[in-house]
């Protein structure tokens, strides 16, 4: 995988394994409901997972950070 670079993601996501949750759980979505939120044209990946790692990127899917108590 060339874009976006892994190290842009994880300046944004605190770990891989978040990293992974976050994009596979966005990747479903997509799958399932065909819903982008940039346009289809737009996007540089042409898989799904890929696409969601793009949103990531351009901080369309904000983390929240729950801290146990």
């Amino acid at each position: 995988m060339i874009y976006p670079s892994i190290d842009k993601l994880l300046n944004i996501v605190d770990s891989k394994y978040q990293l992974v949750h976050i994009a596979a759980r966005r990747s479903k979505e997509m799958t399932k409901t065909d819903y982008f939120q940039i346009p289809i044209n737009k996007y540089v990946s042409t898989k799904n997972i890929g696409r969601a790692l793009e949103e990531v990127a351009e901080g369309l899917i904000t983390v929240k950070n729950d801290e146990p108590k």
